[in-house]
């Protein structure tokens, strides 16, 4: 059985979740305190952060790995494109996933430029979002599953407004059209 470690409000876990919802992946979860962390989580992640997945003894730390992993050891349904070219294009854009994350946890620290900041990665994404239906081209991938924990966040707990984002809006409906997304919604309105 795997194991997940897990904080309901950590968008890096979201991202976890998903993709085991996805690939429809039984997983027993432990929920982690990020407040008061278990000195044992230490033991399984050096730093103390949570996603970190594990079975049979063998801990695996950070989201992004874990993402990965799972499409390589659970490869259906497919989130990584066939192509090379077109994978090496998701990964890309995981790999720069700080162009979204750093202005939202500006926003949430607050500051004058911050709400201009985030805006402004919101219309990056938004322009490629008006070029194709999903980050990375036509099908859904990995590069949404990395983005959307940030959007729904910014939606539901920030309270952005994604209406002067048409593009964008239309890419998160799509999305939450998935089960896995749409459980992850549904975690973010609870928080």
């Amino acid at each position: 059985m795997i194991t997940l470690y897990d904080a309901p409000r950590c968008p890096y876990c979201a991202r976890v979740r998903i993709v085991l919802a996805e690939k429809g992946i039984e997983v027993e979860v432990v929920e982690i305190d990020l407040q008061h962390r278990p000195a044992w989580l230490y033991e399984k992640n050096a730093t103390g952060r949570v996603p970190v997945l594990e079975e049979d003894g063998w801990a695996l730390p950070e989201s992004v790995v874990i993402m990965e992993f799972l499409e390589e050891r659970y490869p259906e349904p497919p989130l990584l494109p066939p192509d090379p070219a077109d994978r090496a294009l998701v990964r890309l854009l995981i790999h720069r996933d700080g162009e979204l994350t750093d202005p939202y946890y500006a926003l949430r620290r607050g500051g004058d430029e911050a709400a201009g900041r985030f805006d402004a990665a919101l219309a990056r994404l938004d322009r490629v979002l008006a070029e194709q239906p999903y980050l990375a081209g036509t099908r859904y991938s990995l590069a949404d599953v990395a983005y959307v924990p940030w959007i729904l966040r910014a939606r539901q707990s920030l309270g952005v407004d994604l209406s002067d984002f048409a593009a964008l809006s239309r890419w998160l409906e799509r999305l939450l059209e998935r089960p896995a997304v749409a459980a992850e919604a549904a975690t973010v309105a609870a928080l």
